[in-house]
């Protein structure tokens, strides 16, 4: 079992940078591969970052590459997502997800077993 809660959420102006964590408790953290996913209102949730296990393979969405950063702390049992150069367009609730016991990272929710409450990040342009 893994419990997630993400922090790091808020209001900033187009432009501005925000850092998103997500907490992990439970055994299964470090065996975990993480994502990052995002639901705007009116429309389906999209994968936004992924890492893998061992923190050395990334994936990013094309709208959001080059411009956030997944990264994840084994020791602290959290995963960050660094948002730089930010947008109205990624004004959203922002959710961490944990593929339990799996090495690699996947672009699809389904492929997640534990879900975090999320936090809702709002872009002002």
């Amino acid at each position: 079992q893994v419990q997630l809660v993400e922090s790091g959420g808020g209001l900033v102006q187009a432009g501005g940078s925000l850092r998103l964590s997500c907490a992990a408790s439970g055994r299964t953290f470090s065996n975990s591969a993480m994502g990052w996913f995002r639901q705007a209102p009116g429309k389906e949730r999209e994968f936004v970052a992924g890492i893998s296990r061992s923190g050395i393979n990334t994936d990013y969405a094309n709208s959001v590459k080059g411009r956030f950063t997944i990264s994840r702390g084994n020791a602290k049992n959290t995963v960050y997502l660094q948002m730089n150069s930010l947008k109205p367009e990624d004004t959203a609730v922002y959710y961490c997800a944990a593929r339990a016991d799996i090495v690699s990272t996947s672009t699809s929710g389904t492929d997640y077993t534990y879900w975090g409450q999320g936090t809702q990040v709002t872009v002002s342009s």
